[in-house]
């Protein structure tokens, strides 16, 4: 044990003679910067040019439903379902234009709009569910109020949390749920 607690005592003092405090902090502080580096590494870059919808790659293929009648890439917020919606869109998050991603429910309280195809020149209703039961998504958040109303129409506003009808009251993303013809006036 004694050889042992020679060895010690001599690789220490080597260390403490040929270095000071000073060298310590700058290797320390250098450590800390190279740590900085490492979120733009390639392999996030890579991620980004994947085709994820949300990641925001240049090029990506857009997200549509194949139809004609229903143009439109469904993660951007020019998508003409997405007139009167305010929220994370629920197919940059998992789910789909008019269902919930995993994990979560969609509420049944719901805020309305009326939208115009620009296919057939048509207006639907709108139906905007919040999906609830996990923290918010993050990606393609989109803020349109085309016929927003005033607080009076509560209905008709998109800056409630629109939660309140599920298990949990956590907002994670919007979707736009077709509902029928916008009957005209006559």
């Amino acid at each position: 044990m004694a050889d042992w607690d020679k060895l010690t005592e001599k690789l220490a003092r080597g260390v403490a003679r040929s270095s000071s405090r000073r060298s310590m902090l700058a290797w320390l502080g250098g450590a800390v910067t190279g740590a900085a580096l490492i979120p733009v590494l390639p392999v996030s870059r890579a991620y980004a040019s994947s085709g994820d919808p949300h990641a925001g790659a240049p090029g990506r293929p857009p997200v549509t439903s194949g139809n004609p009648q229903d143009p439109g890439d469904r993660t951007q917020c020019d998508y003409w379902r997405y007139c009167a919606i305010d929220g994370f869109l629920c197919t940059c998050c998992g789910g789909t234009v008019s269902s919930c991603p995993p994990g979560t429910e969609m509420s049944p309280i719901t805020w309305i709009g009326t939208c115009t195809n620009p296919a057939d020149g048509r207006a639907y209703i709108i139906s905007y569910n919040d999906c609830c039961g996990t923290s918010s998504c993050g990606h393609c958040l989109c803020n349109r109020n085309e016929g927003d109303r005033p607080p009076l129409r509560p209905q008709s506003n998109n800056d409630y949390n629109w939660c309140l009808g599920t298990e949990s009251s956590v907002y994670n993303c919007s979707t736009a749920v077709l509902i029928g013809v916008a009957v005209e006036p006559s």
